[in-house]
This record gives C-alpha cells, structure tokens and sequence, in this order.
C-alpha cells in the first residue's frame, strides 16, 4: 500500500485571518475527516481542539509544519451545510472563521489546555467494572482529591507527550465530562423517589402483616395508605417499582415527614434517585390535536400555497391571532416529511413559555437551546440533533449554528425584533439573516411571523421577493384591546399623578385587581433610577470606565454602569459638596415595583428584567408565577413585549412612552410603534376586554394614531417613503466602523485617516463621518464611528468589503495606530 502523505487545514476557535495547516500522522490517516476535532498544538504551549475544515496533499510553503496530536471524533460534529455557512457568516459579517467557530460551539466541545475535566456524576470508581490504563487510574484517583483538573495538571500529572489520549480514552469510557468553568459543573437533573420495599410486594401475606404491624402507628399508616393510593401496587408490581417522587408525600400536609423517614429507615419504604429530563414530558398529553380556527386553516394552507412559488413566507398576524398555532401545525406537516425544524424566538423568556406547549405536541422529538443552559446541557442538544434523537430545536439567536443536516422549514418569530443582532464579540451576525441563509444552503424553507414586521421585510413582500400571508383577525371572541392616552403633563397640572402613576392608571389597576384579572406595566428602563443628583452643586456621579451616568439600584444600594459592569456603593453625602441632599432622577423597573407596593398594598407584584432574570431558572419561575396568579402585577423592561401569552391580562401601562418615540435614531419611530403594539398585544388575549393606557407628554404624536388604529400599512409606507429620499436600509446596506483607542487624540486622528482612505477607495458619498457617537467613551476606550451605505444593488458587494478590510489593515501598519482597534459591524441595528 502506497504512504500517502496528508495534510488538514483546521479553523482553530482563535481569531485568525486564515485556515492553519497540520500533517496528519500516516496513522491517523482514515480517522481525520473534514467536520471532526482535532488537538492540535499552536504556538509554544497552547493546545487546542479545532475543526478540520479540508484535507489535501499540498504541504504550504510558508511554514514547518506541526503534526495532529489526536483525533477526537469518529464521526463529524460539524457538518457540511454548516462549513458552508459558517464561511458565508465570516465573509458576509467581516470577521475571521476562528471567531464563528468559537461562538458556534458550546464550550463543551472546545478543549484547552485551560479547560477542566471533572468526574462524570454516574460515575463510581469503587463499584465501576471499567478497565483502566495506569495513567487512566491516575487521573482518576487525582480527581478523587481534587474534584476538578485542567489540561495542563493532567500533562504535568502524567507527565506524558500524548496525555490527551487518556482524557479521550475516560470520556469515551464515561468516566469523566469537560467543562470550562467551575460554576458551570454539569450535573444532571435528579429526583428523590419512594418505592415499597419489594418483598411486601412479592411475597403472598407480606402487605396484609405490614398493616397488622403498623396499626399502632396510625401516622406510619397514613404514609402507606397514601402510597398505595397514588400506586397500586394489587394492579401491578410494575408499578411499585416506579415509585413516586419523595415530594409527593412530604408536600403532602396531613402526612407526617418523621413517620416518612421513619418507614425508610426500618426498610418499609425504600429510597432512590432517578435522573429525569430537564423538560418532562407528559405522555399522557402528548399528541394533543391541534384544533386550528377556519381563519387559521385558510392562513395555513396559503403559507403551503406559496411555499410552492416561493423560499420564504412572512406571516402578518395581529397580536393574539393564533400565529403559534399555525407553526405548530406546519411543523408537524415538516417532521411527516422526514426533515428537521429549527423555531426560533427573540428571547429566552419567550422560549420557557413555548416550549411547555410545544413539549405536549412533539415530546422528546424537541430541543431546547439558549445561554441560560450550561455548557453541557448545549453540547447534549448538539449531539441529540447529530444523531436524530431531536427532529425539532427552539432556540434563541444562537440555534442558527446547530449541526442540522435535514432541515426542512425554519420558523423565525418575532422576526422585527432587534435581540436577533449579536454585538458583541464578532460575530456580530443577525439571526435572521443567517437563518435564511442556512435555509437557503439546505434547500429549507423558511416562515417569519410578526404582528409588527420590519420595513425591510415587508419591503420583501412588497416587491415580490417573499410572499406574505395576512392574519388579521384575533383568535376565537378575543378583540384587540381599547387605547387610551394619558396627557402627563396636563394631570402633573391638575395635581393628579401620584408619583410615576397617573390617578387614572391607578384606578385602573385596582379595578382589575378587584376582578382578580391582571396587569402589565411596562417602561423601558431598568434599575431604581437612571441617575442621582445633588440638590445643591448638581453633583452626577459618572462611570470611572464610560462616559455616562452611573444608575441607581435601591435593591442592592449601589450604583451600577449598565455599559462596563462598574458599581460601588450609594453614597451618604455628595463627595463634591458634603451636602445630603442626594435625589434619585427618573425612574426604572425597580423604582416602579417598589412605588405601586406602597400605592397599591394588595397587589402582588413581580419585576422581570435583566436584574432579576439572571438565573438559569428565572425566566420559568417569574412566568409560572403569573400564569398560575401567584402574582397579579407584572412590571418588565422590553421582556415582556415578545409574545408572551397570559390568559388573564386585562390591562397593560405604558408609563413614559416619550423616551422611546423621542431617540436619535432611523429606526426610532418603526421601534416606537413595535413596542407599543407588542405590548399592548398582551392585553385582551382570550375572553376578557383588554385595554392599553399609555402616558405621554405629547399626545399629538402622529405615531400614537398608527398604534391607537392598528395601522402597520400608514407607518410602512411613511417609513420607506423617508428611507428612500434620505438613503436608508432597505435601499442601502450600512457597514458602522467603531474606532476605539485608549486615548481620545489617537482614536479621533486614527478614525480621519481611515475615513479619508474609505473614501478615497468607495467614494464621498457612499462615507459619512467620522463622528463621535453619543456616547464616546466605553471601557476605558474613546470611541469614534464611520458609516458606510452601500446600495443595495452594489454589483460587487465582496470587492467593497475588500477594500474596507484592506483600509483597516494599512491603517494598523502605521506606526501612530498600532494599537487602535476597529470593530466592524455588518447590518447594524
């Protein structure tokens, strides 16, 4: 047989211009394949997995070439379809192919030599029949004592060229996981159950002496008649060995806890742990018809219409149209055709309410995806949908870059929304134009859904390109909500706002609480208050890092830079004057909660926004809570504007409408009237009227007539009207360059030169600026911005982007801006 000498070209998950080269070992030759991981060693002491993205015998001529250390898949992890948008996502969004790599896998799946190995939790060393190698049993036993190991100590552990072999060897055993972080340990979900001791199921008479046994103790007889209540054990033994989890009975209160553990320690009761899945599935409610509306059915089957003409259809439906439903139906239609389905949704809170409904329809055919999950749990979805055990994913912005290879339909609701855009790092890719490229790449098709669509998509629809189906009726009686506007400045003159809340907003709160119905209140701005001041010398205190004001939050009685993360603690007295006289200035979503408590004692209010949504479980929790009436006052940031459905909502406040309608940007009044409408969608939503109250200081805002008449069609054609005299997306693609430099001069000078260059290379009028943005100093870095606008019929799209990437590198060759940084952001929005 003849030596054959190969070479691989790997992405490594590193911020390079370009693929780097590696031998294969002749003896790895049928192992390395094009999608699988590899461990490769780049520079002195850094090694790394990374992912083969071609194999040839063409050794560069550049550099010596180092050989591949290991190979650690037998079969692709990346597939083909992905390579390809992963190479369209780093052309299109001017960022390296490292860069996508390393936000597209879960940490999971990147190995360091800083990453971590822990002992897997099913694993136990002393009851384990697995074979071990000596050095294999080293590191067991080092993990015994350490809990935790990095690369590198299992290298000087072992003291051992190719210690990478043995780590491979233990997580194929299953005898140890990965992991990148400490506080991102992976454990599985586990229950404490209870089962009747087996003998007194078995043996004849056994069940009927227990009784004879415990009829002195009639609190032990309690517990085992409940069991046996909850599970029959004269049907089936089956059954008993099942059990029931511990909580069924301690959270019972007519059981005693003692006469539970009690019953367990004399060895009547037995008791187990059982790994269950992070999202039950109720098998009972499984495959539950879903029961579309005539108005439904018609939208549905134009959508399969066009599908037939066209790659991809939006769906316009007023808020509360079913929409959901119809994408329910349309994936079943999918999986019956043998493809995948990747749903994706705006925000992580959204993705805890749909999936508790999808779970009923499509059980554990159904992935789950976002960042609130822990590397492990991500690397589980991925793998689930490379082997076929997940038909179906929801996910947020990030499910764009799962192993899909089938992929027959992408569903992507709330398309307008802005949380698609990824800003930072690179990268910095929109969601949904990287979900229609994938859909294009894998012969997919593709469904938008919104009430309140983006220009640029209608634009689409508009011009042929899309076809576009209508829902503009509510489900079932359900209408839209009535809306009202409140004239703050006219009730501050009448004496009638109590603080933020105007008499008649109050009023109707209570009177919704009254009925037990619900309420939302929204305003668009975390914390207890943007800033604080001095009575006397005006003193604001301001960001050490940025250049902005410091927001007060009362929870923690701090103040907190919402750019950098910067906080220290409330001050007694103004550091400037000594006076005390320190005044909170606005108000945000914790100043709202704490004041409406003190107005309203009996409402039960919760607060959903970033402060109090940290936690993994969070989201589920605050949604739980007011699903089920625990709380009837909901006060949220723009989280509760993105489709969540409650049932019992009858009004929603909009507090300070102005600072929404009133901001620097192209896009201002498209956003204004989504957010309204999102919000005020979820008042009204089943058999009880909705109604909207919003305080402004401008009631004559023409917006405030698109919102109160439900008119999307007046505000499109305002809004591509201006686009187009002035030269705004959808007639141009924008390219924002951010110059960035320690030092103001040197970011101011470096971003002239750069400009100048760009223009001499693109044209006066295709680049504006630079100027300095609002706000100009973040993380200790001033700030400068370029805008490019390219038409959007720009025959050689790539060639201009080449000559923006060559500007920014011979700007980096100059000696004065060596170290300034130009972060390039494709689309922004």
């Amino acid at each position: 047989m003849e030596r054959v000498t190969l070479f691989a070209d790997v992405i490594l998950p590193l911020p390079l211009p370009k693929l780097y080269t590696y031998r294969i070992p002749f003896e790895m030759n049928d192992e390395v394949m094009v999608g699988a991981r590899v461990i490769v060693q780049f520079g002195v002491k850094k090694v790394l997995s990374c992912i083969v993205a071609g194999i040839h015998e063409t050794a560069p001529a550049d550099y010596q070439t180092k050989y591949i250390l290991d190979v650690l898949d037998d079969k692709p992890i990346v597939t083909a379809p992905q390579l390809k948008l992963f190479k369209w996502i780093a052309d299109y969004y001017m960022c390296t192919l490292g860069e996508v790599i390393n936000a597209a896998l879960p940490s999971a799946l990147k190995l360091s030599s800083e990453s971590r190995i822990q002992m897997h939790p099913q694993y136990e060393p002393e009851e384990s029949n697995l074979i071990l190698a000596p050095q294999e049993e080293k590191i067991i036993f080092a993990l015994q004592h350490n809990q935790t190991l990095t690369f590198s100590e299992v290298g000087r552990l072992l003291d051992h060229k190719s210690y990478h072999k043995f780590i491979k060897s233990l997580i194929h055993k299953g005898a140890i996981i990965i992991f990148e972080q400490v506080s991102e340990k992976f454990s599985p979900k586990v229950v404490k159950k209870v089962r009747l001791s087996e003998h007194f199921v078995q043996e004849e008479g056994m069940l009927e002496e227990l009784f004879n046994q415990l009829s002195p103790q009639p609190k032990q007889l309690d517990v085992l008649l409940n069991y046996l209540q909850q599970v029959p054990v004269h049907q089936s033994i089956h059954l008993n060995l099942r059990g029931i989890e511990k909580s069924a009975l301690t959270g019972n209160p007519h059981l005693s806890a003692s006469a539970i553990n009690t019953l367990i320690k004399k060895g009547v009761l037995e008791q187990f742990d059982q790994i269950i899945s992070r999202f039950p599935v109720d098998q009972e409610a499984l495959h539950l018809p879903v029961a579309l509306s005539e108005h439904q059915l018609e939208a549905k089957d134009q959508i399969l219409g066009l599908f037939k003409e066209k790659d991809s259809v939006l769906l316009h439906g007023v808020t509360g149209s079913g929409k959901t439903e119809v994408y329910i139906d349309l994936i079943k239609h999918a999986l019956e055709g043998g493809g995948q389905v990747l749903y994706l949704l705006p925000e992580i809170a959204l993705t805890a309410q749909i999936v508790t409904r999808l779970m009923k329809v499509f059980g554990d055919k159904l992935g789950v995806y976002h960042s609130k999950f822990s590397d492990n749990e991500r690397a589980e979805v991925w793998q689930g949908i490379l082997s076929g055990r997940f038909q179906v994913v929801v996910g947020v912005r990030s499910a764009v870059f799962l192993p899909f290879h089938d992929l027959s339909l992408v569903i992507i609701d709330e398309e307008h929304e802005a949380s698609y855009k990824q800003y930072d790092p690179a990268p910095r890719y929109n969601a949904r134009e990287t979900a229609l490229m994938m859909a294009h790449l894998q012969g997919a098709k593709t469904l938008l859904g919104s009430a309140t669509p983006s220009i640029e998509s209608y634009y689409n629809c508009q011009n042929g390109r899309w076809g576009l189906v209508t829902m503009n009726k509510r489900f079932g009686e359900a209408q839209l909500p009535d809306i009202e506007l409140v004239d703050v400045r006219r009730e501050q003159q009448r004496k009638n706002m109590h603080s933020h809340f105007s008499a008649r907003l109050l009023s109707e709160i209570e009177q919704r609480l009254q009925r037990r119905e619900q309420v939302i209140l929204f305003q668009n701005r975390r914390g207890y208050a943007p800033f604080i001041s001095c009575e006397e010398c005006s003193w604001i205190p301001k960001c050490k890092s940025c250049a902005v004001s410091l927001s007060y939050h009362k929870y923690n009685n701090e103040l907190r830079c919402h750019y950098c993360g910067y906080h220290e603690r409330m001050p007694h007295d103004c550091p400037a004057c000594g006076a005390t006289t320190l005044k909170s200035m606005g108000f945000g979503t914790e100043k709202v909660e704490d004041e409406l408590k003190l107005l309203l004692p009996a409402a039960e209010v919760q607060r959903m926004d970033l402060d109090t949504t940290k936690k993994k479980n969070s989201y589920q929790q605050i949604i739980a809570d007011f699903e089920t009436g625990r709380t009837n006052v909901l006060v949220g940031t723009q989280m509760v504007t993105k489709g969540l459905d409650f049932a019992h909502v009858s009004l929603v406040g909009i507090l300070n409408a102005d600072t929404i309608i009133n901001f620097p940007d192209f896009r201002a009044h498209e956003r204004a009237y989504q957010l309204f409408v999102q919000v005020s969608g979820r008042a009204g939503r089943k058999d009880k009227p909705g109604m909207v109250i919003i305080q402004t200081r401008d009631p004559l805002q023409p917006i405030f007539r698109k919102v109160y008449s439900n008119d999307y069609l007046s505000l499109y054609e305002h809004e591509i009207e201006e686009r187009m005299r002035f030269g705004y997306p959808p007639f141009v693609r924008m390219i924002r360059l951010t110059v960035k430099h320690a030092e103001e001069h040197i970011s101011e000078n470096a971003a002239i030169v750069l400009a100048k260059d760009l223009t001499d290379r693109l044209g006066k009028q295709q680049v504006l600026g630079p100027e300095v943005p609002y706000i100009f100093k973040l993380r200790n870095l001033f700030l400068n911005e370029i805008h490019i606008k390219l038409p959007r019929n720009t025959p050689n799209l790539r060639g201009a982007k080449a000559q923006i990437a060559q500007a920014i590198f011979q700007l980096k060759l100059l000696s004065d801006f060596k170290g300034v940084q130009v972060v390039v952001d494709v689309d922004p929005v």
